[in-house]
């Protein structure tokens, strides 16, 4: 017995000497050394290299990235402005088209006749902004030219165009611009703007959303004017926004001189208001002025497109109808003491009855020398 109770303890110990070592007080020694030399054995795995990240683009990426030439998203166009949306938000029954997501200046989804699914998105956009561009300087020339040219130039007083005609010393001095303009578009045509540094820029912002750059980019802004509003991308898609808002209006409005002359032979600056001082066009913006502060159009990706008031329109417009009120009772009630007081003193004096005889001294007299007549 002596013996048995030996070689136990003999075997316990030597199996204790390979179990990890326990807190006092636990009873489970021996078992957990028995399952641990059961168990096979498990090789340990070496941890992964931790993941190199450039300072300041924390969040962006989470793979190495090259320092130099990355952009995080933040700081870039991003796609898909309105690529949630299913109508167009210019057109609103209309579907939008895939290509107009709101990620170019001057998008708004308006292309009814769906020549942005057809032809080439950024030729199309270097077309407009050409069109855009002389239609601006057009729609100053063409009124100035009519103002202060002499009229040996002009056809009629009207300025010379293909419409009004034109004649040899004009029609030199146009065909001469439009082959210098044809020939500038057919050498910068195929041009690769990414190569200077606004091009180096553009192709920075431009990055998210395609590999193009901005159409219209000849690398020029000598007064630096294009970080006007804020040096950033969001600044810069801005004013190229601005230049095509501008520019879509000068089109209309040169075509509106080209048709307005063909048709009645009158130049633009004949009784135009805006070049001649009169006050329909002060008026026309004080209304419209004041119209805007009751009014407002409902949000154009809303259909249909409607008023409202502003947020302080209502309140406004109570306000003006109970002056103009107020202003009409304060007539009415002035005129009616005025006549009050006329009635009495035509009661005591016989007024009206003098001013009747006085207004009609001058038909008397007519008659009194027409009817001398029979004697001449």
């Amino acid at each position: 017995m002596t013996r048995s109770a030996i070689l136990v303890a003999a075997l316990a110990a030597s199996a204790s000497a390979f179990a990890p070592s326990r807190p006092a007080g636990n009873t489970g020694g021996i078992l957990a050394a028995a399952t641990l030399d059961r168990a096979p054995a498990e090789e340990a795995v070496p941890a992964p290299p931790p993941i190199p990240v450039v300072a300041g683009m924390e969040g962006e990426k989470d793979w190495p990235v090259d320092k130099e030439n990355f952009v995080k998203d933040s700081e870039r166009i991003q796609p898909g402005r309105y690529a949630d949306m299913t109508n167009s938000i210019a057109v609103p029954f209309l579907s939008r088209p895939t290509a107009l997501d709101g990620s170019h200046a001057g998008d708004y989804g308006f292309d009814p006749l769906g020549f942005s699914e057809k032809l080439d998105l950024y030729g199309m956009q270097e077309a407009e902004l050409r069109h855009a561009r002389l239609a601006m300087l057009a729609v100053v020339g063409w009124p100035m030219s009519e103002l202060l040219a002499p009229s040996w130039m002009l056809q009629d007083g009207c300025a010379p165009s293909v419409l009004n005609g034109v004649n040899p010393l004009s029609f030199l001095a146009i065909a001469t611009f439009l082959g210098a303009a044809g020939l500038f578009e057919y050498r910068t045509s195929l041009r690769a703007s990414q190569a200077t540094p606004m091009g180096r820029m553009h192709e920075r912002d431009m990055g998210g959303v395609w590999k193009y750059g901005v159409a219209g980019d000849y690398n020029f802004d000598p007064l630096n004017w294009y970080s006007a509003c804020g040096d950033d991308f969001k600044g810069r898609k801005g004013l190229r926004g601005v230049e095509l808002s501008h520019g879509r209006a000068a089109m209309l409005g040169i075509t509106y001189f080209a048709a307005w002359e063909a048709l009645t032979g009158v130049p633009i600056v004949e009784g135009n208001m805006l070049f001649h001082p009169n006050l329909l066009f002060p008026l026309l913006v004080a209304g419209y002025v004041g119209w805007s502060q009751i009014y407002e159009l409902t949000p154009l990706d809303e259909y249909p497109i409607g008023l409202k008031y502003t947020n302080e329109g209502e309140m406004k417009l109570e306000r003006l109808q109970n002056g103009l009120q107020g202003a009409v009772d304060r007539v009415t009630a002035s005129t009616t003491t005025q006549k009050e007081r006329m009635d009495g003193l035509d009661d005591q004096f016989g007024i009206y009855e003098k001013v009747a005889a006085v207004a009609a001294a001058p038909k008397k007299i007519e008659e009194a020398i027409r009817s001398t007549y029979k004697y001449w």
